[in-house]
């Protein structure tokens, strides 16, 4: 039931996903909404994080902070990425408990399953294989995040729970070159390939793995649905050691064919080459979406729409990109 009094703090606020949690509560009627940067407060920091929770009377958590990146930065970062994220996830869990805040939703990746689940992935596949290598640390830091939420459930009571996005991508997006996810940096890549009309784009890959990809907004709206819903709805449709719920549209498209896509709309005319000797990454990854169906929701912005926004967005912000480019 919606208490748009209550008082929500959004971790990663400045993100792409927390602005669009921050964004979509606003637009719900949700005014009390309490956000810090990482300069106020540093969520690696547990004596940090503690202050900041005794400080504040929360009554709800979004974690949507963390440490996230495409391949090239997983393979080149990993212990950042493992240590980092199960810093924040432990100590803002931990702190939520002891400051007493009962709701809290951990927002995790669709990597966390195996890489030769079947396909689509249902929750139920989380643990039963072994992990892409390329994101391996990256994706136990957010199975991690699960169990953490479902031992406090178990042992406390709190009514903790994880949402796992598909792809991510949206206004706000990281356009960086090197650490940036696909649809952002071949986005750049073939909006700059069109401002000088370079003759191709080369790409990493195949072109063959298929990928699903979800709209930032579309997955806001997802997370405060499923955080507005009764525990008791929530907890009939998952258990409490299988309490995640997947994230996605449930359709995927090649990377061949997100590509091309990105061609007509960047209005780059030139070739598309694929550059076989670079990794492909996991074969397939899309999701069961039927558990979050069945709790009432389903996603709503087409692809081709999502990109045309993400790239007007893009647009009104490439000289933050280019300054930081030139800068590097």
């Amino acid at each position: 039931m919606r208490d748009t009094r209550r008082i929500i703090f959004v971790a990663g606020h400045r993100g792409m996903v927390g602005s669009a949690i921050v964004r979509r509560l606003k637009a719900a009627g949700y005014d009390r909404i309490v956000t810090a940067t990482r300069s106020e407060l540093d969520l690696t920091d547990t004596a940090a994080v503690n202050r900041f929770f005794e400080r504040l009377k929360i009554d709800e958590v979004y974690l949507a902070a963390a440490k996230v990146g495409g391949i090239v930065a997983n393979n080149t970062r990993p212990a950042e990425f493992i240590h980092e994220n199960l810093m924040i996830q432990a100590n803002v869990v931990d702190a939520s408990y002891r400051a007493g805040i009962e709701k809290l939703m951990l927002l995790g990746s669709s990597c966390i399953y195996p890489r030769d689940a079947a396909q689509p992935m249902a929750e139920s596949a989380l643990l039963t294989g072994t992990l892409e290598a390329t994101n391996e640390p990256y994706a136990i830091a957010k199975i991690a995040g699960i169990k953490l939420c479902e031992s406090y459930n178990r042992q406390y009571g709190t009514d903790y729970r994880s949402v796992m996005p598909t792809n991510l991508y949206g206004e706000g997006d990281n356009f960086d070159p090197v650490g940036s996810h696909v649809i952002p940096g071949l986005m750049r890549r073939f909006h700059e390939a069109a401002r000088v009309g370079a003759q191709e784009v080369v790409v990493w890959g195949t072109g063959t793995p298929k990928r699903e990809f979800l709209h930032v907004d579309d997955m806001a709206a997802a997370s405060v649905h499923l955080m507005e819903l009764d525990a008791s709805i929530y907890r009939a449709h998952t258990s409490p050691m299988l309490s995640h719920v997947n994230v996605g549209t449930g359709v995927d498209c090649s990377i061949r064919e997100l590509a091309e896509t990105l061609a007509r709309v960047t209005g780059f005319r030139g070739a598309i080459r694929f550059d076989t000797s670079k990794p492909d990454g996991t074969p397939r990854k899309l999701l069961d979406v039927s558990l979050l169906r069945s709790l009432g929701w389903s996603a709503s912005i087409p692809l081709d729409e999502g990109l045309r926004r993400t790239y007007g967005w893009f647009l009104e912000h490439q000289d933050e990109y280019r300054g930081a480019r030139d800068a590097a």
